[in-house]
């Protein structure tokens, strides 16, 4: 008898355990819906405070809204804080890296954005996105050898995409690779015929 009523006193606890987390959800999920609706008026600073009186530092999900609403409010700073936190949350994130891309773009702060990049390239090396942009990066620094490896990786999951045989085309002309650049530029000019870049390129592979 004494063993009932002992089971019956963690049931009930366990019930109202699992009443007030449902009850918690449910409050969340409105705070996020407000949240959603003050954004599509650009009412940032609302929208932000919908999810704090919910906010805890490791969580993933209020981290990524905050993140998220403070680079729509051009804070970049903040912004940069919270995908930070989202990040140390959850470390395989590759969206949360992605929102982190984009504060630290407006920040300048060019070497932590490769850092994102590489990171993605860690968790998912198949990242058509993370290739081509390390890539663009690594182009722009005039190391077109290294530049082409990213984006034959785009090329190779996506051989009809103009942007990776574009900029692959041009990889491997500055590379001195000049028939492959010209393959690249063929492609590319079968995806947007008559486009000024490509024909360039493929002009000078011939000559």
């Amino acid at each position: 008898m004494e063993f009932l009523k002992q089971f019956m006193v963690v049931a009930i606890l366990g019930l109202s355990v699992f009443e007030a987390n449902a009850q918690t959800n449910v409050a969340l999920q409105k705070a996020f819906q407000n949240s959603y609706n003050n954004e599509s008026k650009k009412s940032y600073t609302e929208a932000i405070s919908d999810i704090m009186p919910f906010y805890a530092e490791n969580n993933y999900e209020t981290n990524l809204r905050i993140g998220w609403l403070y680079y729509l409010a051009k804070n970049y700073t903040a912004s940069q804080n919270y995908y930070n936190r989202a990040i140390a949350a959850r470390p395989n994130s590759v969206e949360a890296r992605f929102g982190l891309i984009k504060a630290l773009s407006l920040l300048g702060s060019w070497e932590k954005v490769m850092e994102q990049y590489n990171s993605i390239i860690k968790i998912d090396p198949q990242n058509t996105q993370a290739n081509y942009w390390v890539g663009v990066i690594i182009y722009n620094r005039k190391q077109y050898v290294n530049a082409s490896k990213y984006f034959a990786r785009v090329v190779a999951l996506y051989p009809f995409d103009y942007d990776g045989n574009h900029m692959l085309g041009w990889s491997l002309l500055f590379s001195g690779r000049k028939s492959e650049a010209k393959a690249c530029f063929e492609r590319a000019l079968l995806i947007k015929p008559g486009d000024t870049s490509s024909t360039d390129g493929l002009n000078r592979s011939v000559k």
